[in-house]
């Protein structure tokens, strides 16, 4: 089994060959391309913020480079060559500046339908990214815009609704997305580029996505809090990217704790936080994690109109070299439920099948999580 150094250095060589073909076209003053479309905000700086397009320098169907929704099955080079492919432009404006003519010509890109061609000239020579590490999400180049221009586009008919309607507030306009059909990329990037709510702001794309998470899985728990608990307990897993997920619904009212392991195998480090019925009320330690695991299993629990008690159980591996962002644990946690669940009789069978697979022992997550704790003081009776 190939260590994550050796897996990331691979992606590395594969990627200076192909730069040693293709170098040229990321090393210009000047791009041109489809945006898929893509927009980013930075967090740098803030409240003053690089802000602009993101393009590759391609033109055609685009849309798989930004469309994580469409990444289960993707290699993780795969994923990675998707996020260097573009050619981040950026110009530095207040968050509060959510009106003018790039910041208006970034919403139309947003609201598109379709890929949009773009043509942008900067200040200086861009350089395209030649290194990766473990810890930040892999990026392709980034230079200071001086012009930009975009191509017409087509809008999607209910995001250009809630774009338009000021009066709706920002949490309404996402849950009206999501129930529409809009995918969840589709509207963080909505909520990052200041098109909705009542007093308008730019959002640094990486709280954008934690922000929608939160909001949608807030809404949706609060519906679950109705529905008749389960009576069974149920096992699902799914492993992609070097990440292993066991997710184990019991007969409970709402409880939710989600934990991480990594190891390298030599080391292990963990991570959780949980919640009841009422939230949580603090930053999860796990940061974006939590919220995009609770709302892929608050997506099936509303489907079958169940309550219950939820654990989630992630191990992050040597394989996962590259860390590619918390849309992962979102699709990943989706897929899992997607399965046929194994159904066993009690908590210790749950744990014992979910752990099984795992190179973290059952034990250390027993030690490490706090919900299991509690449950195994109680008795089956008491879950009803």
């Amino acid at each position: 089994m190939s260590t994550g150094n050796e897996i990331r250095r691979g992606i590395e060589a594969n990627w200076h060959q192909y730069l040693s073909k293709y170098g040229n076209l990321f090393s210009s003053k000047e791009i041109q391309g489809s945006s898929p479309p893509s927009i980013f905000v930075g967090t740098y700086g803030y409240p003053k913020v690089g802000v602009g397009p993101m393009v590759p320098p391609i033109h055609g169907e685009t849309s798989i480079l930004d469309m994580p929704e469409k990444w289960i099955g993707k290699s993780l080079e795969e994923i990675v060559n998707f996020r260097l492919n573009l050619i981040r432009g950026v110009k530095n404006m207040s968050v509060t500046q959510t009106e003018g003519r790039l910041i208006e010509n970034l919403q139309d890109i947003t609201m598109s339908s379709n890929p949009a061609d773009t043509e942008i000239q900067f200040v200086k020579t861009t350089s395209p990214i030649t290194s990766l590490d473990d810890q930040t999400p892999p990026f392709g180049p980034i230079g200071e815009i001086k012009n930009a221009k975009f191509s017409s586009t087509n809008a999607i008919t209910s995001i250009e609704k809630v774009f338009y309607d000021h009066d709706l507030k920002a949490e309404n306009a996402i849950m009206k997305l999501y129930n529409s059909g809009i995918d969840i990329t589709k509207i963080q990037k909505c909520l990052s580029i200041g098109m909705m709510g009542k007093n308008r702001k730019l959002v640094p794309t990486k709280w954008s996505i934690t922000a929608t998470d939160d909001v949608i899985s807030k809404s949706l728990m609060s519906k679950i809090l109705d529905f008749d608990i389960i009576d069974s307990f149920y096992v699902f897993s799914y492993e992609h990217l070097g990440n292993l997920f066991s997710i184990i619904l019991f007969p409970h009212r709402w409880l939710f704790e989600m934990q991480e392991a990594w190891h390298d195998g030599k080391s292990i480090g963990f991570g959780s936080d949980y919640e009841d019925a009422k939230g949580i009320s603090h930053p999860p330690l796990i940061a974006g994690a939590f919220f995009a695991a609770k709302l892929a299993v608050s997506e099936y629990l509303i489907k079958k109109q169940k309550q219950a008690g939820i654990l989630v159980l992630r191990e992050i591996q040597p394989e996962y070299a590259v860390p590619v962002g918390v849309w992962q644990v979102r699709e990943g946690v989706r897929q899992a439920m997607r399965r046929t669940p194994q159904i066993v009789e009690n908590i210790e069978q749950s744990i014992e099948l979910a752990t099984k697979k795992m190179s973290v022992s059952k034990n250390e997550w027993l030690r490490e999580g706090k919900m299991l704790k509690l449950i195994q003081q109680k008795v089956i009776t008491d879950f009803f």
